[in-house]
């Protein structure tokens, strides 16, 4: 799942995105107000890490423009501002939930995991569909109880069809949330990550829609 970084602090930045990226996510990173604003506001998003204090537009004001264009992709508000009245304030802006700073890297990384799954309409941090147990917390992939060793570029895949089971996903949804803008890579990149996940997982795990995309098929489907 891509994420995109708001924070004006680079050492901060830095160690979040990497414990984000160890996690499994993809992150891409912006420092100002203005770029973040127009970054939420013309791609694709999974979810967004936003701090306040941010230099050009502060991050309340880029969450209410967000929110004011319609974009729904969940938000953790970051900030030194850590009384109450100024969580109301960003809550009541459209945030999805707060962590005031100094924060632990995994309470930071349990927030973001419970906010991507509540907006794939997943609750558990642990997801079962047929044969297929996936763990969010210890990023692992069972097949029949039997855990199975994945890259993590073919974990992110399986991820992400997995919390949205039952939906086509487009190839081009794939580009988006599993390679960051300035990863190099072929056109038929996903096309080759799906075959290797094929022959770990078996060829009926994940379905071709010729011209559509990719899919999962929900537990009750």
């Amino acid at each position: 799942m891509r994420l995109l970084l708001v924070e004006d602090d680079d050492r901060l930045a830095a160690g979040v995105q990497t414990a984000l990226e160890g996690a499994g996510f993809v992150v891409e990173r912006s420092s100002e107000g203005e770029d973040a604003w127009f970054r939420g506001d013309t791609e694709n998003w999974s979810g967004v890490v936003l701090d306040l204090g941010l230099p050009g537009m502060d991050g309340l004001s880029v969450l209410r423009r967000w929110r004011a264009n319609g974009q729904t992709f969940p938000v953790l508000i970051l900030s030194a501002r850590g009384d109450w009245h100024e969580r109301v304030e960003g809550i009541d802006a459209g945030a999805d939930d707060y962590l005031p700073k100094p924060f632990r890297m995994e309470e930071l990384l349990a927030r973001v995991r419970a906010l991507t799954r509540r907006t794939a309409g997943r609750a558990s941090a642990v997801l079962e569909i047929g044969k297929l147990t996936l763990d969010t917390r210890q990023m692992r992939i069972s097949l029949d109880g039997v855990p199975v060793h994945l890259s993590p570029q073919e974990y992110r895949l399986v991820s992400y069809l997995m919390q949205h089971a039952g939906r086509v996903v487009s190839q081009m949804e794939l580009t988006e949330q599993l390679y960051a803008q300035d990863f190099e890579r072929d056109s038929n990149a996903v096309e080759v990550l799906v075959g290797r996940v094929r022959r770990k997982l078996g060829s009926d795990i994940i379905q071709t829609r010729r011209g559509f995309g990719y899919l999962i098929e929900a537990e009750d489907s």
